[in-house]
């Protein structure tokens, strides 16, 4: 919310400079971004006239005007603009003036003609970034007058960060409003005198959806003549506030806007066919919006519309085929109440965001429409003139928002502020507020006024008097807490442990966004159910994220198309699966690419794998003392042939690890193997708690086995057929080669184990061992079909 210093001046004038004003702004809870000049630096600049004008002996494009700026006698300046002309008021730069960009104005010669000064349009003054011609002033302009002064030039421009619940305070009466509260003075507002009525015709309304609008008012105003100029002064208050000036009608709505807070929109009556009606649309309706834009509305969204055809989206922006032109001669202005519940979201479904529907989404006053529709018909017939009939209003009063009153207990004002605050000092804040207020036993009964659509609560208003008895002025008080360690379980790993194994392994922690594009979100994993954001920040963050692979994935691909070609990433965070209520679950996942180590001489360059990615799971779930198994299994997201899944020995799903979809690694502009893991927290975390064993004064035996299995078996189903012969004086197994090639059969694979044998009470002969050998070979051969090797 951007305005005018010298605007709000006008409505309240507190004893304060600038810098004081904008402080006590800030510290009310109003942040205060940034505080400019309304124009650049210039000096020596008058409002000049006109008097003659003869054409320029030696340039076709060149007029010598005699001008009048105050002096006893007109200057000559020789001009070039297209729109110069007799009796033309503008400002004129005198001989020693400086402009800005510290351009000083010399008596000249253009083309043999002396020049003692010059004429100056909006760009040349710094008041605008572009122009087509002179400045034109108003008729009434005093000629020599200064013009910073005429235009109030010394003014300042001030920016106001509003948060999203103060939308009572995006209008330049509410903040008047706030600065009058603050510093307890009155204030004053723009006076409205209903005009007379000067014809009886009016044009039906329609709700068909009054939760939406329970509140729409309309009137038609006929014979206005819309290439009437718009007044210089409202032209300089839309500038300072951020609009330009786009003819009169338009120009009023836009000022209405700022003034009151309250959008407006005027249609052309003669594009008009039949009754005006606030509905939802059809599906696919077409509108042309008033920036160009072509949309086809969807039946979730509320339209303003006529007998034949959509003629705005209610609330957001109106439609090019009905809008005001310079042939307008009639005109139907409407004012409406629109619920913020209902509108939030809507305009960025069609990538829009305008000032309407950004005070209608945050809250507008459900009473001030009749106001601002008297307002906006004054400064129209001011300004353009037209025949005013009378306003055609439709209300759904049930569907208007009630404020319930609040009770206010006078000990928790205290227990939250630290402070006794008088009574009659609470009944004066809220007071100012616009708020009813009512004695009762306990403290007060509070009815917040209907522009303040954040005050709900107790809470609500002791931030209130908090904020506008000034936090400064609060008592300072260190916090004490008396609180009992908690219990750390052993059998409870810390994340933060498992983090810096990874960053020991050369991982980085990244952070990503838990809301992602649903388009990604059905690339990586299709048969999750998501859910979606009914007011997402933009399309690529519009649903919950199931998988941290998502978020991980577009942090590599930002990372490697910026010439990092080795990127490994982990990320601890929330997953969120469901549709409805989410169900939540902690997941600790991670992303490697390019080489395994970073350039060196001692060694060569070798690209990451699938085993160095399962090296560094395995090393996690070392931490927990726990034993893994890798489960060959398919997944959406990684290669068929180089995924697995992670499970405990009991059987528990832990994740997933393996090398990204081919597929996906081209969509996402990969071009190299990229390799994942993620992992459940809750099943990870839980720790086997180590438990100490003395070591054996007895000799340990080893045995060694070479086995022929088919190439299909693992090394895993090897070690589980083992350890399920439930022999506890095996200790060890360990795998120390692995032959593929002369003697052994195609399709088969020779593996050696070394079975490391020992028992804590006795030294183990050999039928002792030979009888565990046997049960392992049976068990083996029975389970595996492996054998013994020749």
């Amino acid at each position: 919310m951007q305005f005018s210093e010298a605007w709000l001046r006008e409505l309240v004038n507190p004893a304060l400079d600038t810098a004081a004003l904008v402080e006590q702004i800030t510290m009310a809870g109003l942040e205060v971004d940034a505080v400019t000049p309304a124009a650049a630096k210039f000096s020596g600049v008058v409002i000049g006239q006109v008097v003659s004008i003869t054409a320029h002996p030696d340039a076709d494009k060149l007029r010598i005007c005699q001008v009048a700026v105050g002096d006893a006698e007109p200057l000559q300046i020789v001009c070039g603009a297209s729109n110069v002309r007799e009796g033309l008021k503008i400002p004129a730069a005198l001989i020693g003036a400086v402009l800005p960009g510290d351009f000083k104005i010399k008596k000249s010669k253009l083309r043999g003609e002396l020049s003692f000064g010059m004429l100056c349009s909006e760009k040349e003054l710094g008041i605008a970034d572009d122009a087509n011609g002179l400045m034109e002033l108003a008729d009434d302009a005093p000629v020599g007058m200064d013009i910073r002064d005429y235009l109030a030039l010394n003014d300042q421009l001030i920016e106001v960060d509003l948060t999203p619940n103060r939308a009572d305070c995006l209008s330049v009466e509410g903040i008047a409003r706030e600065v009058a509260l603050l510093n307890d003075m009155p204030f004053s507002v723009a006076e409205i005198t209903p005009l007379t009525i000067e014809h009886q015709e009016t044009l039906e309304i329609k709700i068909s959806m009054p939760e939406a609008c329970p509140r729409y008012l309309g009137r038609l105003i006929k014979g206005i003549d819309a290439t009437a100029a718009t007044p210089l002064w409202m032209q300089e208050r839309l500038r300072r506030s951020g609009l330009r000036s786009l003819g009169p009608v338009v120009d009023v709505t836009n000022y209405v806007l700022l003034e009151l807070g309250q959008p407006l929109h005027a249609f052309d009556a003669a594009q008009l066919s039949g009754a005006i009606e606030v509905r939802m649309a059809k599906a696919d309706e077409p509108l042309k919006l008033l920036n160009e834009q072509e949309i086809k509305a969807n039946t979730e969204t509320l339209v303003i519309a006529d007998a034949e055809k959509v003629l705005a989206l209610a609330g957001i922006m109106g439609g090019s085929e009905s809008a005001v032109s310079g042939t307008t001669t009639d005109i139907f202005l409407e004012c409406a109440f629109f619920s913020p519940s209902f509108m939030m979201g809507k305009s960025r479904h069609y990538g829009l965001h305008t000032d309407s529907s950004h005070r209608f989404e945050r809250g507008v006053d459900a009473n001030l429409q009749a106001r601002a529709i008297e307002r906006a018909t004054q400064l129209i017939v001011e300004i353009a003139g037209g025949l005013v009939g009378p306003v055609t209003e439709v209300v759904a009063q049930a569907q208007l928002p009630v404020r319930a009153a609040i009770t206010l207990r006078e000990k928790r004002i205290k227990r939250i502020l630290g402070i006794d605050l008088d009574a009659l000092i609470v009944e004066g804040i809220l007071q100012r507020l616009g708020m009813s207020v009512t004695k009762d036993t306990e403290g007060w009964q509070v009815t917040a006024p209907g522009f303040r659509f954040d005050i709900a609560i107790e809470a609500d208003l002791i931030e209130e008097l908090g904020r506008v008895y000034g936090y400064n002025n609060l008592p300072q008080s260190s916090l004490l807490m008396r609180s009992a360690l908690s219990q750390a379980p052993e059998a409870i790993l810390d994340i933060d442990q498992l983090k810096d194994v990874l960053v020991a392994r050369d991982y980085q922690e990244a952070i990503t966004y838990s809301f992602v594009a649903e388009e990604l979100q059905k690339s990586i994993v299709p048969d999750d159910k998501y859910i979606k954001l009914q007011n997402p920040i933009s399309a690529e963050l519009a649903v919950m994220r199931t998988t941290l692979w998502c978020g991980l994935l577009q942090a590599a691909v930002y990372n490697t198309k910026r010439q990092q070609g080795r990127v490994r990433l982990f990320e601890a965070g929330q997953r969120f699966l469901g549709t409805d209520a989410a169900q939540q679950e902690k997941m600790l996942a991670g992303v490697a690419l390019g080489s395994v180590n970073p350039e060196q001489w001692g060694e060569k360059t070798r690209k990451v794998d699938f085993y160095d990615v399962k090296a560094d799971v395995e090393s996690l779930c070392a931490l927990t003392g726990r034993e893994v198994q890798f489960v060959a299994g398919q997944h959406a997201a990684l290669h068929p042939g180089q995924s697995a899944e992670i499970k405990t020995l009991e059987g528990q799903s832990l994740g997933w690890v393996g090398m990204l979809h081919p597929t996906l690694e081209k969509q996402l502009g990969f071009d190299g193997n990229v390799f994942l893991f993620e992992l459940s927290q809750n099943v990870l975390l839980g720790r086997k708690v180590p438990v100490f064993n003395g070591l054996s004064k007895f000799p340990s035996v080893r045995r060694d086995l070479a086995l022929l299995v088919a190439e299909e078996v693992s090394f895993q189903a090897i070690k589980q057929c083992i350890e399920n012969c439930n022999e506890d004086l095996i200790k060890a197994i360990n795998v120390f080669d692995i032959y593929r090639g002369q003697g052994v059969e195609q399709g088969y694979k020779s593996v050696a184990l070394a079975l490391t044998m020992q028992d804590n009470t006795q030294t183990l002969t050999d039928s002792e061992i030979d009888a565990i050998v046997n049960k392992v070979l049976g068990a083996l051969s029975n389970n595996i079909s492996a054998k013994l090797r020749d």
